[in-house]
């Protein structure tokens, strides 16, 4: 009985968490939208939103510049959220995010080679991205099967190689690109910046992330049965190998989608199923839901402070690392994530 109390209770306050974190986001993204060079206040904003605002300027930086960048801070929390919790949960290990393990930097490479190959049009960029993405994750998967050992250390350790390729690689790209042109483009992504986002680029980034998260979605269970050990996800049916795949291809589609506009965003796919799994207690769906609301949490303040706390822009990964590096040094001195962290699959 006592056990049925606490899994009713816990069941309660993850509801409760997942309410709270999906108001907290609707709030931030208003609030986001008055915040920029360009002052709108809320009632600006509403007076946009019902279409008898006069000022041309103010609607045209609302639709033009400020709601798709918003709109992109949101999804790429969402999407980097998400991701993160899915590769923690897949690999068994809390330091399995995209950035950690070399699927941003794989991607960041795929789309680098784009640029300077494939003129860098939206959708070379994004299959560039994800064609990255899934190298490198499948190079991490191979180092780690070819290891006697499958622990936090060997993930780690791949994913270091992976970086140092990926690195090498897009050194490599900026050495032949174009000074004027390409090569400014190429460092676009090791700064990672919403400061581009148009609708147009939002609108073409849109297909390819909804596919990624809708996929997820479809896959929840499964994802949660593969957070067991290989051997009872084989013995409740799932198809291991398969799954894996399918859903890890599902979850660099998505990252793919948020990179190829805004460029390495560091850590927030690592903070935020922490943060989550913290509050949940247990590794079940809802644990990733929420590692997404909050992701689109940080990433909203971060942005906001990206273009406040400075005359001149900042790029949001500045941010993110300045909030994420010290979160990971609490970590390593509390060793939450020591080699024999067990997820709890609900």
């Amino acid at each position: 009985m006592a056990n049925l109390k606490n899994i009713d209770r816990s069941a309660a306050n993850s509801n409760k968490a997942v309410v709270i974190s999906g108001a907290a986001v609707i709030l931030l993204f208003f609030i986001s939208l008055s915040i920029g060079k360009f002052r709108l206040s809320i009632w600006d904003i509403l007076e946009i939103l019902s279409g008898i605002h006069g000022n041309e300027m103010a609607v045209k930086v609302f639709f033009g510049l400020r709601l798709p960048r918003n709109i992109m801070a949101l999804m790429a929390g969402m999407g980097l959220g998400v991701a993160g919790n899915i590769f923690q949960s897949i690999f068994k290990n809390p330091l399995a995010s995209p950035d950690i393990i070399g699927v941003t930097s794989g991607a960041s490479a795929g789309a680098a080679f784009c640029i300077v190959f494939l003129s860098g049009g939206i959708f070379a960029i994004t299959f560039g991205a994800f064609l990255g993405g899934i190298i490198a994750i499948s190079f991490v998967i191979g180092l780690v099967r070819l290891s006697r050992t499958r622990d936090i250390k060997t993930y780690v350790l791949s994913g270091i190689v992976i970086n140092a390729i990926s690195n090498g690689t897009i050194m490599t790209l900026k050495y032949f690109a174009d000074p004027e042109k390409e090569l400014g483009a190429i460092e676009f992504w090791a700064m990672g910046s919403l400061g581009g986002i148009t609708l147009e680029k939002l609108s073409k980034v849109l297909p390819f992330f909804c596919a990624g998260i809708i996929g997820i979605y479809l896959f929840r269970w499964t994802i949660s049965i593969l957070s067991l050990s290989d051997e009872e996800a084989g013995a409740l049916g799932v198809n291991v190998g398969q799954s894996r795949f399918l859903i890890l291809l599902l979850s660099t589609l998505t990252v793919a989608s948020i990179i190829c506009v805004t460029g390495l965003i560091s850590f927030v796919a690592l903070i935020s199923p922490h943060v989550a799994r913290a509050i949940v207690k247990r590794n079940s769906f809802k644990a990733t839901l929420l590692s997404g609301l909050l992701g689109s949490i940080l990433m909203i303040i971060s942005d906001c402070l990206a273009r406040s706390l400075l005359y001149s822009e900042l790029p949001v990964s500045i941010i993110t690392s300045f909030i994420g590096a010290p979160y990971l040094a609490v970590l390593v001195g509390r060793k939450r994530w020591s080699m024999g962290e067990k997820y709890e699959s609900q």
